[in-house]
């Protein structure tokens, strides 16, 4: 404008000059000429204390963590590294608290309890197997079996051979049929077990020994163990009887009045004693 001009008119000396400045021009002389501030970071934002609160380690790696917070160069590197393995190692340890037991474990059995735990209970004592009864042979019936392993029994428990448990069983067909006999002409014989009876003077059991002769109580002699056990006794005070025939070496004790009767069950006596040993 033109001094001259109507308008123009000059400003006061003392009056100050309003300048509008442009809020657009001003960010572009500060983005010209001014930096902006870098952001402030806190220690609880800085690489070592980051390490320190994320793993959570133990109280002397975490004073190394925040001792080193602020330090550079290649020790404060080693110190971090340090921390971030040892972290690594705590997070596999727990969790191997999750895994099962190894198939080798779980075959294991259990510990056995403490006497304390689980009382002792005391077991009844087992009740002996009954002996197994003999199969009959050579055409016997089942109680003449069971009075022949008595016969055998006995001559095995005295030490007495082979052929003397032959003798005993053969005299013991002859004289009672391998059956445990009562006396008619003895009452009593009769309150004893028995398997029928004989009418032949007092003779009693299985051999048919007489009382009176001395060969022992009625009681005794009807016990077929007893009657054995006084069979072989006798047979033993005859001399040589162990080489005698069968039917010799009987009658030497049985003093029979038919001596040749017991050859005749020799056979069946050799097949009943090889059933019984």
């Amino acid at each position: 404008m033109h001094p001259d001009h109507p308008d123009h008119q000059p400003l006061p000396a003392n009056r100050r000059v309003r300048r509008t400045i442009d809020p657009a021009s001003a960010e572009r002389r500060v983005g010209r000429h001014r930096a902006p501030e870098p952001p402030r970071r806190g220690s609880a934002r800085s690489v070592p204390g980051r390490i320190a609160v994320a793993t959570g380690v133990t109280c002397c790696l975490g004073l190394i963590g925040v001792a080193g917070v602020g330090e550079t160069g290649p020790a404060h590197l080693e110190v971090r590294e340090a921390v971030a393995d040892r972290a690594a190692a705590d997070q596999r340890a727990s969790r191997d608290f999750t895994r099962v037991a190894p198939p080798a474990a779980a075959a294991l059995p259990p510990p056995a309890p403490t006497p304390s735990a689980t009382p002792a209970t005391k077991k009844p004592p087992r009740k002996p197997a009954p002996p197994k009864r003999p199969r009959p042979v050579a055409g016997l019936d089942q109680r003449q079996m069971d009075n022949a392993k008595a016969i055998v029994d006995v001559g095995r428990e005295m030490k007495m051979p082979r052929r003397a448990l032959v003798v005993a069983v053969a005299t013991a067909m002859q004289e009672s049929n391998l059956y445990n006999l009562a006396s008619d002409v003895l009452p009593e014989s009769f309150d004893h077990p028995h398997q029928g009876s004989g009418s032949d003077h007092d003779s009693v059991g299985l051999f048919q020994q007489r009382p009176s002769s001395g060969w022992g109580t009625v009681a005794q002699l009807m016990r077929p163990a007893y009657a054995a056990r006084a069979f072989y006794a006798a047979l033993r005070e005859v001399p040589g009887w162990e080489d005698m025939s069968v039917t010799a070496a009987a009658q030497a004790v049985q003093v029979s009045a038919y001596p040749d009767a017991y050859a005749r069950h020799e056979r069946r006596a050799t097949t009943v004693v090889a059933a019984l040993v």
